[in-house]
């Protein structure tokens, strides 16, 4: 009975385990600020565990020492006075770990909010991501492009993505490149990073928000500034622009593959809080999506 009691708790965990792998890309950072990231929940985890194991010495420790003998039905044990200095100690201690990682975790977001370091000298590439239903739109206004469901970054480049949402409450997560921030409408918040090397990085948002949330991922790809240059001359030179009409499609659909356009919505429907305009909400009713769908993608906020 054991042995089936010890081989099902091993089950239990590795089935944990698997279901909780892709999370696990923040322990592979390729980006500054996603190192950063990356280090405190290291030192978090080095510093919980160390609790733990000396919470578990004493515990150990406390039950063979004080363990129950067989005296006599008379016995009284003696009266001891309790110890000021392990009450001190005791309280202090859980103190000073908290005010420890406080102090970690304000000096982390500090660093994370602000362009990497060691890009200061170089101008950020700004774009707009935006998430309408279960799926992201992405715009540069610089380059005059816009993208659906993929973005691509040039690599030693500072990034400034600005988030917004023509719907409920989403969650914009690279975590090989940054942690997380809410898109919200009528709402504009920035969120930086940098890719350090060419590849492929799963993004997503993390943010349940109605019965597709688990389908709303894009791939962010980072590539060389060359690269980056001749894909943005590809789009311009290949793809139609985008129209008020075709994104109000876009903004009604719930899902759609990857798309590209030589053209970017900013151009009629504004980002929030930008030019002293809101975003076009007009006709969109979020992809006929339900009642209860809507709840949902407001619930726990």
């Amino acid at each position: 009975m054991k042995k089936k009691l010890s081989l099902m708790f091993v089950a239990l965990g590795a089935l944990a385990l698997l279901a909780g792998c892709e999370p696990l890309t923040v322990f592979n950072p390729k980006g500054p600020n996603a190192e950063t990231l990356s280090n405190t929940i290291i030192l978090s985890i080095i510093t919980m565990a160390f609790i733990l194991l000396v919470v578990y010495v004493l515990l150990a420790f406390m039950l063979t020492k004080y363990r129950a003998s067989k005296t006599s039905a008379d016995y009284e044990p003696p009266h001891e006075e309790g110890s000021h200095l392990l009450e001190i100690t005791w309280t202090v201690i859980p103190i000073i770990i908290v005010a420890f990682l406080a102090v970690v975790t304000v000096r982390t977001t500090s660093t994370v909010e602000a362009q990497p370091a060691g890009y200061d000298d170089k101008e950020p590439l700004v774009i707009y991501a935006s998430s309408s239903n279960w799926k992201w739109h992405f715009s540069y206004p610089e380059e005059g492009v816009e993208t659906v469901n993929y973005v691509n970054l040039p690599v030693d480049r500072p990034i400034e993505f600005k988030l917004y949402s023509f719907g409920p409450i989403t969650s914009f997560w690279i975590p090989q490149l940054a942690g997380q921030k809410y898109a919200m409408s009528d709402m504009l918040t920035t969120i930086h990073l940098a890719a350090d090397e060419v590849g492929s990085f799963m993004g997503r948002n993390s943010n349940f928000n109605g019965r597709g949330f688990a389908e709303m991922e894009f791939e962010a790809q980072s590539m060389t500034q060359e690269d980056f240059d001749k894909w943005v001359a590809d789009v311009k030179a290949k793809e139609k622009p985008l129209t008020e009409e075709k994104f109000d499609e876009l903004l009604k659909a719930e899902h759609v593959g990857r798309q590209s356009f030589s053209s970017t919505h900013l151009e009629f429907s504004p980002a929030p809080m930008e030019h002293g305009k809101n975003m076009k909400m007009g006709d969109m009713d979020h992809g006929d999506m339900s009642e209860e769908d809507m709840n949902n993608g407001h619930s726990g906020h």
